[in-house]
């Protein structure tokens, strides 16, 4: 479902009787006497301010979503209900998704939700590991960009309550000079993956050999992972993100109806 579509629809329509009652059914009610306006005509024109006001709001500057696998974890659990920025990384019209002021843009290790490149009309959640230019290389479980490897503290047990197996947890941190984000990953010990993606634009800038991968990420994309590294279909199954299809950055939990501890911002 389209929701921002259905917006800009009843925004319309409220908007023309909105506009309609001040030019013309107002003074008509005036002359004649009457304080009431027709009900059709108060439940349309009453709401467009605060449908006009949901709209911006929405399209521009906040929106909420809710977590629906457990890719993210550690970092966001199922049930999970998030607000991302949406001017972040530029303000884009709403329905057609065309920036039209250029903000910023998405830094490594920033969680972003942006429209699936295989159909659009679904929302994914990942978190960058490599911006445009970059050389990323993925292999026993650890990533190295640009030559240069991430580090990574811990390995205790952790229960993946989706899958129900253990896992080893992980802080993983960016060197400084990559903009030193850390967050936290899962690992587990016991799955290897062969890597055979499927074709995507952008494919000839990647290798795969085996349970390793490498790619130089184009102009215009991103590389994003789950941080819950065995259990996630990203970039390093289905390829790049571009530009055009980001959302916003998912920056604060502000509700999970199994645990109201998980309320407040992540990483």
């Amino acid at each position: 479902m389209n929701f921002a579509l259905i917006l800009f629809t009843l925004v319309v329509i409220t908007g023309i009787a909105w506009i309609a009652d001040k030019l013309y059914f107002a003074p008509q009610r005036k002359a004649a006497g009457i304080d009431r306006m027709p009900l059709w005509l108060e439940y349309s024109a009453s709401f467009f301010p605060v449908i006009v006001a949901v709209f911006v709001l929405r399209s521009f500057l906040i929106e909420p979503f809710k977590i629906p696998s457990g890719s993210m974890i550690p970092t966001l659990h199922i049930g999970d209900f998030i607000v991302v920025n949406k001017y972040t990384y530029g303000i884009r019209l709403p329905v057609i998704n065309k920036k039209v002021l250029d903000v910023g843009t998405p830094k490594r290790g920033d969680v972003v939700v942006f429209r699936y490149p295989k159909d659009e009309s679904v929302d994914y959640i990942k978190r960058v590991i490599a911006i445009p230019g970059d050389e990323i290389v993925y292999q026993d479980k650890k990533v190295v960009i640009n030559g240069k490897p991430l580090l990574y503290a811990g390995g205790t047990p952790y229960l993946d309550p989706e899958s129900m197996r253990y896992a080893n947890f992980y802080k993983e941190s960016f060197p400084t000079d990559l903009g030193g984000n850390q967050h936290e990953i899962l690992n587990d010990p016991d799955r290897s993956t062969i890597y055979q993606p499927e074709r995507f634009p952008g494919a000839e800038f990647c290798q795969y050999i085996g349970t390793s991968m490498s790619c130089k990420v184009p102009p215009g994309h991103y590389f994003v992972m789950g941080d819950n590294r065995d259990n996630s279909l990203d970039s390093r199954f289905w390829g790049f993100v571009p530009d055009q299809n980001l959302v916003g950055r998912a920056f604060f939990i502000w509700l999970n109806m199994g645990s109201l501890g998980r309320i407040g911002s992540f990483q």
